[in-house]
């Protein structure tokens, strides 16, 4: 990754509409745990895996963490993944890619997968650069679930 975020480091702010038109910036969710993941595109193998994965951990998940996913793909195909797939959380629009390259996840065509764990200070808990897709919302569960804390004490104790 270009700009190589690690665990500790103050995450990037950002500000982008999702797929229902309203904007989103990391002090929109300070004082809670936020995951941001980053896939390539919408509608292709990976990210629906991954994005249905989410979609069916959320219940489990929307306790403890909240879920931001970003790419390059413009509104309208954020609009179209999302309902096809009836994905419960945001899809920031990058369109410039000003989100992407400042967590360092630009690749030659489209984003690569990385996801960013930030607490709720807005420091980068953990970086996952290697994320597989099919297991990645259980990875994060794990993570959870391994510290026994809901989000308000985990982010105490975090």
């Amino acid at each position: 990754m270009a700009n190589k975020l690690k665990a500790g480091d103050t995450a990037p702010d950002f500000s982008a509409l999702d797929q229902k038109g309203e904007l989103h910036s990391l002090q929109d969710h300070k004082g809670k745990w936020l995951l941001l993941y980053f896939y390539p595109k919408d509608n292709t193998p990976g990210c629906i895996k991954e994005a249905c994965s989410f979609r069916d951990n959320f219940t489990e998940l929307k306790e403890r963490i909240e879920i931001l996913g970003v790419s390059g793909d413009s509104l309208e195909s954020h609009i179209n993944f999302s309902n096809k797939y009836k994905l419960p959380f945001p899809l920031l629009v990058d369109k410039d890619r000003k989100i992407i390259k400042s967590y360092g996840t630009d690749g030659l065509l489209f984003p690569k997968r990385a996801s960013f764990l930030i607490d709720p200070d807005g420091k980068i808990a953990r970086v996952y650069e290697k994320v597989n897709p099919e297991v990645h919302a259980e990875e994060i569960i794990k993570v959870f679930n391994l510290a026994n804390l809901s989000k308000t004490e985990f982010a105490k104790k975090g």
